[in-house]
């Protein structure tokens, strides 16, 4: 397969254009996707999962319609908040960054977020950075000061194209920072000084560190090249951040850094805006405790992805209702035998998705499909249909469990793994049957320890969350 079959054109929408525009990458043999990723100082908020969840989708997307999808998401682990943590934990920043990176990999894990394919580091990625200031310096877009290195605004007139924004309203949206050596107040900085006590690396210009904008930049020609076929991120990133890539990059290789930018909308907390001064601040790692990650997963995808999201406790209940009708449709198909794959997803799925992500309407596919499900009695039709379920609901991450492990509880447990708990029950079963009662009381300790109970019936062996 070299491309997209024609039936499934992919269009999205592109930032830059403010259009939706058929997608048609560079090489369809290599589609490159980036996307911002987390800065690892504390746990991530609903906010941050809705475009790990989002891109994510895209990515399993991309995977079916191309043969070879590159997907890089960064980390970044060098910043000011990161820094004053860790001075306030008496601790390096990489106990931080480490810590926190691997919370945040596990909590989007029970949300259903594959690995991306490459997760660059800032802090592995300085002596790229640093080439790239050089270069910049070299043809006039960018300038030394006082030990700080200085993107020149200016010089380059796409400035604003990306966000819309007059310069006037870039400069207060910026929150820039009043410095005698600024030569422009809207430029921005790529190096700064790094005191005694701060991280630091040596460079031309002194020890310091980088500034966050330049940090994606010089990740993207490393791992990617100097043009990727998509970059995406939250709406927030849009301006400064992506502006200042875009800018940056354009400079550095006379050439776009990217041919279609994606956003996702904010997620609301309520009809209030999610903020720290307002104290509705809901973190990933505390919802997960007590809420299904498939449904908090289904929850984000309710809305399409470029409309602000509003999250209410009523809204998760009700995606966990949903999830309980599809796992029942598959229950009911359980006597079927069928090995789905993606492939399997039927064509009304695949042009809503490859509409723009449009994910309600691909869920209002899927329900259908699980509504034909409950009624059919055609053993060809119920074949179809069921791998029509499974299919489609793994393209976009659901439907990953057994409807036996999802109803025993492991749809309210997201901690618990079911198909983990079918294999060691497996192995339970054999080490009975085997007459090694020892390793049959240690799976089943194992299990208990994982928070599961099993019962041994005539019929088998069931299982169901304690407590």
């Amino acid at each position: 397969m070299n491309a997209q079959p024609d039936r499934h054109k992919l269009s999205l929408y592109n930032t830059l254009t403010r259009k939706k525009e058929i997608f048609a990458p560079a090489d369809p043999n290599r589609v490159t996707m980036y996307v911002c990723g987390p800065t690892v100082y504390n746990h991530a908020h609903i906010g941050n999962a809705r475009p790990a969840v989002v891109f994510d989708v895209l990515a399993r997307l991309l995977r079916r319609l191309y043969p070879h999808v590159v997907y890089a998401r960064n980390i970044t682990d060098i910043e000011d908040k990161i820094i004053a943590a860790a001075k306030a934990q008496g601790v390096e920043i990489s106990v931080v960054t480490e810590k926190y990176a691997q919370i945040y990999r596990d909590d989007m894990g029970v949300l259903g977020v594959l690995a991306p394919d490459l997760e660059p580091k800032a802090t592995e990625n300085v002596p790229e950075m640093i080439s790239m200031m050089e270069r910049l310096i070299a043809s006039g877009n960018a300038y030394a000061a006082e030990g700080h290195v200085l993107f020149n605004v200016p010089s380059f007139a796409g400035y604003g194209k990306l966000s819309g924004r007059d310069r006037d309203d870039m400069i207060a949206g910026a929150r820039v920072e009043v410095a005698p050596y600024k030569k422009d107040p809207a430029d921005f900085v790529l190096w700064k000084p790094s005191a005694a006590d701060q991280p630091g690396w040596e460079s031309p210009w002194g020890r310091g560190r980088p500034g966050w904008h330049i940090e994606c930049s010089a990740m993207i020609e490393r791992h990617l090249g100097p043009t990727i076929d998509i970059h995406g991120g939250g709406i927030d990133l849009q301006f400064p951040h992506h502006e200042n890539e875009l800018a940056q990059s354009t400079c550095t290789h006379g050439v776009p850094l990217a041919r279609f930018w994606l956003h996702n909308g904010f997620v609301n907390m309520g009809t209030e805006k999610m903020s720290k001064s307002l104290g509705n601040v809901l973190l990933v790692h505390d919802l997960i405790s007590h809420a299904p990650g498939e449904a908090i997963r289904l929850a984000l995808l309710n809305a399409h992805y470029r409309q602000p999201l509003d999250w209410t406790e009523e809204g998760l209940q009700q995606a966990k209702r949903m999830l309980d009708r599809l796992y029942g449709a598959l229950r009911g198909l359980a006597d079927v035998k069928s090995e789905p794959t993606n492939d399997a997803a039927p064509d009304e799925f695949m042009a809503a998705l490859t509409d723009d992500l449009n994910t309600p309407r691909a869920l209002a596919v899927l329900f259908d499909l699980a509504k034909q499900a409950n009624t059919a009695t055609d053993p060809g039709t119920r074949a179809q249909l069921k791998a029509a379920l499974i299919g489609a609901g793994r393209l976009i991450g659901l439907l990953e469990m057994t409807p036996e492990a999802w109803f025993a509880g492991a749809g309210a447990a997201s901690h618990i793994d079911g198909e983990e708990v079918e294999r060691l029950i497996a192995a339970r079963n054999a080490a009975r049957k085997a007459r090694d009662f020892a390793e049959a009381d240690r799976i089943r300790g194992a299990l208990a320890d994982m928070g599961v109970a099993i019962e041994d019936g005539p019929q088998g062996t069931s299982w169901r969350v304690a407590g």
